[in-house]
């Protein structure tokens, strides 16, 4: 095999092995995992509002039919009150009125307590809301802002990568098909280092010493595969 197409192919190699590091950059990216942890952290952000929400809503329906009811009970009462103060009844009908007017006022009494406590529900949960929106809030931007970042620097990446690929596609132009097969399948099963140089007797891929006896080896196939590894040699 000439020398210049192994040659060029050591070049075509470093090209591949520098795309392979910025792929394994863009893929482990530091913010890659503050991202996800900053997206979890929202999601659990925004269930928590979104169940705080719903019992702020539920206590609002709750609140407006106690009300509801206390009006109506208050009304019933004003009225009973003034059936019973206008007289014209017998004792046994001014008896019964007297204790249904007991009866609403201790009844308004207790729907008073009930929309009170409700008012404190409702008043609690409206502070709750507004300090589970602000955190929602917060985590969105840092969440977003990891966004941005992520981009950039996949932008940045993205360009070595291209520029990387063109020298590679002007490099592999002048090595025999033949021979960038025998490379890529290699590279395949060789961890990415499909060829090395022959270095004072040592592979570059393995790191391993040849020996005289088994350099004449190398020599003797086409081309020279280590005796060692099978990657394909430079001598």
């Amino acid at each position: 095999m000439e020398i210049p197409a192994l040659a060029d192919l050591l070049d075509l190699q470093d090209m591949d092995i520098e795309i392979d590091r910025l792929l394994d950059q863009r893929q482990n990216l530091p913010e890659l995992e503050q991202y996800k942890m900053a997206h979890g952290d929202r999601l659990a952000a925004d269930e928590k509002l979104q169940g705080l929400q719903d019992r702020l809503r539920e206590t609002n329906l709750q609140l407006d039919k106690s009300e509801g009811e206390l009006e109506l009970t208050e009304i019933k009462l004003s009225e009973t009150e003034t059936r019973l103060y206008s007289g014209g009844m017998n004792a046994r009908e001014t008896e019964n009125m007297r204790l249904e007017v007991k009866h609403l006022g201790e009844r308004r009494g207790t729907m008073e307590e009930h929309v009170l406590e409700l008012l404190d529900v409702r008043e609690g949960l409206q502070a709750e809301v507004e300090t589970a929106e602000q955190d929602a809030a917060r985590l969105r931007e840092s969440e977003g802002k990891l966004e941005q970042q992520i981009a950039a620097a996949w932008k940045e990446i993205d360009l070595q990568i291209g520029r990387r690929e063109n020298r590679k596609s002007e490099i592999a132009g002048g090595i025999p098909e033949e021979l960038l097969d025998r490379y890529e399948r290699l590279r395949r099963t060789k961890e990415g280092v499909a060829i090395a140089r022959l270095d004072h007797g040592q592979c570059g891929g393995c790191h391993l010493s040849l020996s005289a006896t088994e350099q004449k080896e190398a020599r003797q196939t086409d081309p020279a595969l280590c005796v060692h590894c099978r990657r394909m040699l430079v001598l």
